[in-house]
């Protein structure tokens, strides 16, 4: 495991940054506590023994600093639109790895844009959206693909008992509302779309005891921007389930709670990822709890095979292309509850 190797979380102070640095200590790491708020950071670090430093992604020196002597970085801090480029050109500048949890469509997509070939230039590794949207998506869809090369279709249906967004959900929400326009996005035919209608309601069957739930259709998450990175399929499409669609956007949705010692809220979430060529399909799911933390073992994971050298490419590499994508989700069912055998799936 980490053997007490130094590793930057920035934004380690965020809701989910505290899962992150949580699951580094547990796995042997040291975290090193990054971020703008001094006395968050303070705070966090007085209360775990460890070493805060102060950071700003407007003040490049501070980065550099940040970034001293560890092994690698891992961005929880969004929105990531104005953090993602400040903390890779910091984690290129120092060589070593980084990876991120961003959700942000927009801020991925810059990634993967701006940092690709450079990367591969460099020989440097850099993970976007390695969370719970986006890299665990991506798993379950290269593990259903098995020993396919290519498919037709990719359907990713989230059913969550409910979405009670953190802070940094909400903020990286309007970033992305606010680039986006009157617009959504949506991946068909092997390229982008810019829409202006309604997404569409729908329903959709997933495996029991969750059972037919209505869900929206279209609802365009991180993971339609990694699975076409690394895989030839034209049609990529993520649904969430209607009552936490709604829960998301509204404003007087509460902030999520803990329900145990560890943090963790009492939400629920079935991911289910079938992947269709011709009248043929396959199916992964997962099962979990608490969508916010549940992405601390699938980054630190993904931490542990960059740094130990499971990889299998350099570069701006998604979840799915990096890793062998069955083998790294059975390693997280201490986590989740899998089930990677093809069946019957549908909306």
């Amino acid at each position: 495991m980490g053997s007490g190797q130094p590793v930057a979380v920035f934004g380690a102070y965020g809701h989910t940054g505290r899962f992150v640095v949580a699951e580094l200590a547990a796995r042997g790491y040291v975290p090193v506590p990054s971020g703008r708020d001094r006395q968050a950071l303070e705070k966090l670090a007085l209360d775990q023994g460890w070493t805060a430093r102060v950071a700003s992604v407007d003040d490049a020196a501070s980065l550099d600093r940040a970034l001293a002597g560890v092994v690698a970085v891992i961005n929880c801090a969004g929105p990531f639109a104005s953090t993602a480029g400040p903390v890779i050109e910091a984690a290129l500048r120092a060589k070593i790895p980084y990876l991120d949890v961003a959700a942000e469509l927009e801020a991925n997509l810059d990634t993967f844009g701006r940092y690709r070939e450079r990367a591969l230039e460099e020989g440097a590794v850099i993970v976007p959206a390695m969370a719970f949207f986006g890299g665990l998506g991506d798993l379950l869809v290269t593990a259903a693909m098995g020993d396919w090369t290519e498919a037709d279709e990719a359907h990713i249906a989230y059913a969550l008992s409910s979405w009670h967004p953190t802070a940094g959900t909400r903020l990286s929400g309007a970033v992305s509302r606010e680039r986006r326009g009157d617009h959504r996005l949506r991946y068909r035919g092997g390229k982008w779309e810019r829409r202006t209608d309604a997404a569409p309601a729908l329903e959709w069957t997933f495996p029991e005891p969750v059972g037919r739930r209505p869900v929206i259709g279209e609802f365009t998450m991180a993971d339609v921007v990694t699975v076409p990175q690394h895989l030839v399929i034209p049609d990529v499409t993520t649904y969430m389930s209607a009552e936490a669609a709604r829960d998301v956007v509204s404003p007087d949705t509460q902030a999520p709670a803990a329900a145990d010692e560890s943090g963790r809220s009492d939400q629920t979430f079935l991911v289910d990822a079938v992947v269709r060529r011709g009248d043929t399909e396959r199916r992964a799911t997962a099962r979990g709890q608490d969508i916010y933390a549940v992405t601390a073992p699938l980054v630190a994971e993904a931490l542990d095979r960059v740094l130990t050298g499971r990889t299998r490419s350099l570069g701006v590499v998604p979840a799915g292309e990096l890793f062998d994508a069955a083998d790294f989700l059975r390693a997280l069912e201490p986590h989740i509850a899998l089930d990677l055998h093809p069946g019957k799936a549908g909306a």
